[in-house]
């Protein structure tokens, strides 16, 4: 999920007043191949939905020649622009490991034991509101808008809407307080669905900020060693896809730091030389992995797939669903293999992906019940049916029907809408950056510095009555 990464973006001027913080600035890619990653997540809802009423959510989602259908939105590769949001999930997960340890890592690598211990009790203070007071703010409208204008979601999973806002008003803040408390089973949020993610990244943090913790004492080899065992751990000895996911972002964090510092051991520093060709291999290994047949997770489903047989027993003993297995390697060849594409990097880092980058976290909340209400009723509009419709927006069937001409994925009356779509959902993606998402960071910084605040002073106040007392 699409998750403000603490990455800090300088001008070049401002490089010149701080030299500390260009280490930082070389990672502006990331901010771009996480909003990249949110538009995948946004591509793959609607094409979905978009194609579902003529069963297209069963080509989307299977490999390319599965029941002897070659579709161009299948194609190796090709199809990660299609059907790719699963992978954006694995990828935003990588992200967040890499950025979160970033600042740590630093200060372990220079020693300062003091400065890491106040970072991490200042990031681990301010996760959780920075991460669930957007999540809150934009169900609470969302739910709102329910009674306000009379809307009803036509989300196959949503429920109907209480008689009274009072009532979805109880209905809502118990639905929320249960899926905020992150170590219950599985976090859900019955009214945006998407959100799954949210207690995964928070999960993932306290694996990231804990091991940083508990690393901290060791020497250069032996928290690497220490940090491959956690992932071996986490993706073949339990279930713990996510968590794979960030120790992988916190292991490419500390490599790219010991790099910068000439620090990397001794056969990591010899490849250095053929790190291009390495990670051009690497890239498109995660392409193609990252189009793992999705429409399923029985492996026997995986082994008929086109291309898919062999790979298939690849699959851990531990995992449930092989499917995450895949997107985690497909997830880290991609973030690891970008920085050294010279042309991928500078794409990342273009005005257009920075941008999707900055609004990335409200994007991810708002696009689901954007397609919930307008999306639907413009697809409905264009003539591209589904049997929902029927029961939710009958007087939106076929309003001003276009032609269905076009490839798979690219039809005319599926394109036109996503015209507005992409537009509105973008433009209330600007409006939750700036009130929720910068609401959640000022909220978060001033109460733990009010609380620092009063920290010191109870310190104070105890070191003079002791003084006193001796």
């Amino acid at each position: 999920m699409p998750f403000s990464s603490g990455v800090i973006h300088l001008s070049p001027c401002d490089k010149d007043k701080k030299p500390q913080k260009t280490e930082q600035y070389r990672t502006a890619y990331l901010d771009g191949l996480r909003g990249f990653a949110a538009l995948l997540v946004f591509s793959l809802h609607h094409q979905v939905w978009g194609h579902s009423g003529t069963g297209g959510e069963f080509i989307l989602e299977n490999a390319f020649g599965w029941n002897g259908i070659y579709q161009l939105v299948c194609f190796p590769g090709f199809r990660i622009f299609f059907s790719g949001g699963h992978l954006a999930v694995a990828i935003f997960f990588v992200i967040s490991g890499y950025v979160l340890s970033m600042r740590p890592l630093s200060l372990i690598q220079a020693g300062e034991a003091t400065k890491l211990s106040d970072n991490l009790a200042s990031a681990l203070f301010r996760r959780w509101l920075r991460l669930y007071i957007p999540v809150a703010g934009t169900t609470f409208l969302w739910m709102t808008s329910w009674h306000l204008f009379s809307i009803r979601s036509s989300n196959p999973i949503a429920q109907m809407p209480e008689s009274t806002y009072l009532r979805e008003l109880w209905k809502w803040y118990c639905d929320f307080k249960n899926y905020s408390f992150i170590f219950q089973g599985e976090a859900w949020n019955a009214y945006n669905d998407h959100t799954w993610s949210i207690p995964m990244e928070f999960r993932g943090s306290i694996v990231v900020y804990s091991s940083l913790l508990a690393l901290y004492g060791c020497s250069r080899n032996s928290r690497l060693l220490c940090e491959s065992v956690l992932l071996y751990y986490f993706l073949y000895i339990v279930d713990g896809w996510y968590c794979a996911l960030f120790v992988a972002g916190m292991i490419l964090c500390d490599l790219d730091l010991l790099a910068g510092r000439g620090q990397l051991p001794q056969k990591l520093q010899a490849m250095k030389k053929y790190k291009t060709s390495i990670a051009y291999m690497g890239f498109l290994i995660g392409l193609y992995l990252g189009g793992v047949p999705s429409v399923s997770n029985e492996i026997e489903h995986l082994r008929k797939s086109p291309g898919w047989y062999y790979l298939s027993f690849l699959k851990p003993q531990a995992f449930w669903d092989f499917r995450w297995f895949f997107r985690f390697w497909a997830a880290v060849s991609i973030v690891a293999c970008t920085p050294h594409i010279s042309w991928l990097k500078r794409f990342f880092e273009t005005s257009f992906c920075q941008y999707l980058g900055r609004v990335s976290f409200g994007f991810y909340l708002v696009h689901g019940p954007v397609l919930w209400t307008l999306g639907d009723r413009l697809y409905a509009a264009s003539g591209r049916i589904r049997e929902g419709h029927i029961g939710v927006v009958p007087d939106w069937i076929n309003l001003l029907p276009l032609p269905a001409v076009g490839p798979f994925g690219l039809e005319v009356n599926y394109l036109i809408p996503q015209f507005i779509l992409l537009a509105f959902t973008l433009w209330l993606a600007e409006i939750v950056t700036r009130c929720l998402d910068k609401l959640s960071v000022d909220i978060s910084q001033w109460l733990y510095k009010r609380a620092m605040v009063q920290s010191e002073s109870s310190g104070s106040h105890y070191s003079w009555k002791r003084e006193i007392k001796d």
